[in-house]
Order: structure tokens, then sequence, then C-alpha cells
């Protein structure tokens, strides 16, 4: 799991979004960043994550956070995904798992008595200083908006 934890400088990336474009964590400075790491587009648990997400982005934004989605899946995935679930928030193409690897999230999974290796679903809230001011592990799918907000009420 990731050696990352708060108060760490959040590692920088340059990574493609859904449309091709370069995305950089340095283009986050001055905002707070809700960068969440799921396994796969369109499987139930990081649809239901995704699409928490979405409902809850305009109290998001109102709380001053940007949100940024991150999976090995490509662009042309990434765009399709958003499409289907009028995703409003950019989904970056981790497709050479630098971003993965970068924050520990890449790494030995097992499943139904399989081991692989596989994205663990983990979210990290920055700052605007690109600090980590939290790092959630147990992602509650279904309710990651009102785990997050809870989180930062504390």
């Amino acid at each position: 799991m990731t050696h990352l934890k708060a108060g760490d400088k959040a590692p920088d990336f340059e990574v493609n979004d859904q449309n091709e474009n370069i995305v950089k964590l340095s283009d986050y400075k001055g905002k707070k960043l809700v960068l969440y790491f799921y396994p796969k587009d369109n499987t139930p648990g990081c649809t239901a994550e995704s699409c928490n997400l979405r409902d809850n982005y305009r109290k998001f934004q109102k709380q001053g956070y940007e949100i940024l989605g991150v999976s090995p899946d490509s662009e042309k995935s990434h765009t399709k995904f958003i499409n289907k679930f009028d995703l409003p928030f950019p989904l970056l193409a981790d497709t050479e798992l630098k971003v993965a690897n970068a924050y520990g999230v890449w790494g030995e999974k097992k499943f139904m008595g399989k081991i692989y290796d596989g994205i663990h679903r983990t979210t990290f809230i920055i700052n605007e200083e690109g600090i980590i001011d939290e790092v959630i592990l147990k992602v509650k799918t279904k309710a990651h908006a009102e785990q997050i907000f809870e989180l930062k009420a504390q």
C-alpha cells in the first residue's frame, strides 16, 4: 500500500487526461484537490465511486476543491466512461502506471483466491501548497464524497 501520509509533499506527475491534454499536479497549485485512484472504468465499484463524486461535485467546488480521477485505462476508455455517466471532472489515463507507482497505489491484490497486480483504491486530499492533508485507504464507493466531507469537518 502507499508509503505516503498526511504532511508529505504530493508527488508531481504529468499524464494525459481523457482529451489527451497533459495534466500536471503543478497545474493545481493554489487549489485544493481530491485525487482518487480507482481500478477500472465501467466496473460496479468504480462507477459507484465516480458517480457519488459527480453527484457532490458542486459541493466540492463550493468548498474550493477540484477532482481528478486516475486509473490505468486509456484516454478513449475514459472518454466513454465520462460520457456514459456525465462526469464533470477529468480522468487521467495512467496507462504506464507512473502516477500509480509514484503514489504507491499499484501492487499485489487478492480477489476470489487469485493474486494479481492492480490499483489499490485510494484517495489523496491535497492542499493548495501541494501537501497531502489526508489519505483515504478504505474508500466507501457509494458514499465517498460524504466520507471526504466528514474528514474535512474534523
